[in-house]
């Protein structure tokens, strides 16, 4: 029988560290290890959501660690997330279920809210301790913000109440390893400091034999061990929750392939919703907002956003709306997800000023619908029959269109509320083959043979490789059952 092990948490010396990745690599890992494994963040903020199978919302990060550990995903994973909707408020998700926006001053520096959320994330992980172990928890950006302690829900709080491990995740990429690892730690309340019980520097490029002294140097100012040192890698392919990453892939088009411009928005939500089209060879997908790129491009697809109206209205702005209408005349496939499904109507409505000051926007009118934004958000996991054959996606959106068509299509325009939609082997096959006078050209025709569920699972046993080929596995378990 396996022992029992603490909950281990990565925490960072900042944001983007690469906390998210190491959590699901080691879900894998204690998973292929024979343990079951289940992830946790008590409080989440970004963009990029999923619904559970009970149709309720968590952070992406937290579902795809709970795939990497081969559980379905549950709100107890992931128990409050903040959805941004401008620099200055959030939609706050608790426990699956939206209620309501709040301003950041007082959810941040007074911890206003008839909620007590941090009685609330407690009982969630405890509730996800009882059924799973070890727990894999994860901070949220840097372990140090001392400004913020007294509200902070997700990093060492949380490791206090979980009796959990601490891992200090840094990146050496980005420069100042030593001083980011030693003053995350020093600043650290003793109690705090006495949970870090390793360091693992991530990102290193290079030979690793020239950091060496450099790990003995970090050990002994730090007095904790350097728990390894994971090389960067390029050739592992893991769903990302931040659209920073966005920016590195607005390619050029490329000849001879199909190019698929992503209009790249303020507000993009669930841009995961096209990485099976992006790894198929044949297929050159950039994004962009540069309006001669999407009038040159093949297919043209509007993604989903979190603010739908005031993206609309800089579309309209930035003259992308017109190359979009303009292209579609052409001939060319346009698409449109969630929020971009409504875009793509007659008009986008928002009388109760749900999303915001703007109350309706003609939309490009190329769909036949007509939306209006509600209190109410659609949150739920759903299959589909396309070409013939069973598909399935999830829905996350605000607001409701006049049709019950859960995919409308023209000539050769497609909408839907459906994310996960482009993961499905037959509406690759249509959208490649079948529509789109500029990619049917493109060549012989396209025969859909990836599958995006093996090739997930392909990638966490990578990613689960890279990780233990270069920490050392036998002094982490020392550390996870170390009862002293």
């Amino acid at each position: 029988m396996k022992p029992s092990l603490h909950p281990i948490m990565f925490a960072g010396t900042g944001s983007d560290v690469g906390k998210s990745i190491l959590a699901a690599a080691f879900c894998r890992i204690f998973k292929q290890d024979g343990y079951t494994p289940a992830p946790f963040k008590a409080q989440n903020m970004a963009l990029n959501s999923y619904a559970t199978p009970e149709g309720l919302e968590i952070g992406r990060a937290q579902a795809v660690q709970a795939e990497a550990a081969g559980i379905p995903c549950h709100t107890d994973m992931n128990p409050l997330l903040l959805k941004p909707q401008s620099d200055h408020t959030s939609q706050v998700i608790f426990n699956g279920k939206p209620i309501g926006n709040k301003d950041a001053y007082d959810y941040w520096r007074r911890g206003v809210s008839e909620i007590d959320f941090r009685k609330e994330v407690c009982a969630a992980f405890d509730r996800l301790a009882s059924r799973y172990n070890p727990i894999v928890m994860e901070g949220a950006g840097s372990v140090s913000e001392l400004n913020l302690r007294a509200t902070d829900l997700v990093n060492l709080p949380m490791a206090r109440h979980a009796k959990a491990d601490v891992i200090l995740v840094g990146d050496i990429d980005r420069g100042g390893i030593f001083a980011s690892v030693y003053g995350s730690i020093v600043l650290q309340a003793q109690e705090d400091r006495k949970l870090i019980k390793g360091i693992i520097i991530n990102k290193f490029r290079g030979d690793m034999r020239l950091f060496d002294e450099g790990r003995r140097m970090l050990e002994d100012i730090c007095c904790v061990p350097v728990l390894g040192i994971i090389p960067y890698y390029k050739d592992i392919y893991i769903e990302e929750e931040d659209s920073v990453s966005l920016e590195q892939k607005r390619r050029q088009l490329a000849e001879g392939k199909v190019n698929v411009a992503v209009v790249l928005l303020r507000h993009i939500s669930n841009f995961t919703d096209f990485d099976t089209l992006e790894r198929d060879h044949r297929v050159n997908l950039f994004y962009t907002n540069n309006i001669s790129d999407i009038s040159r491009a093949d297919i043209i697809i509007l993604p989903g956003t979190k603010a739908t109206l005031d993206d609309l209205l800089e579309l309209r702005r930035n003259g992308c709306a017109q190359a979009i209408a303009h292209a579609h005349r052409d001939g060319k496939m346009v698409i449109g997800i969630c929020g971009g499904y409504q875009m793509l109507g007659q008009t986008v409505s928002d009388p109760n000023g749900i999303e915001g000051s703007i109350a309706s926007l003609p939309g490009l009118g190329l769909l036949p619908i007509h939306t209006i934004m509600t209190p109410e958000k659609t949150t739920k996991q759903v299959t589909f029959e396309f070409g013939g054959q069973a598909c399935k996606g999830y829905e996350i959106h605000q607001g409701v269109s006049d049709t019950d068509e859960a995919i409308m299509q023209t000539d050769h325009c497609i909408g839907t509320y459906i994310h996960g939609f482009l993961d499905n082997a037959p509406v690759i096959e249509h959208i490649l083959n079948g529509n789109g006078r500029e990619a049917k050209d493109k060549g012989q025709k396209f025969v859909h043979t990836f599958n995006y569920a093996e090739f997930k699972e392909e990638q966490y046993n990578k990613l689960a490789n890279h990780v233990r080929q270069h920490v050392n596995m036998e002094q982490i378990y020392q550390i996870l059952t170390n009862n002293d």
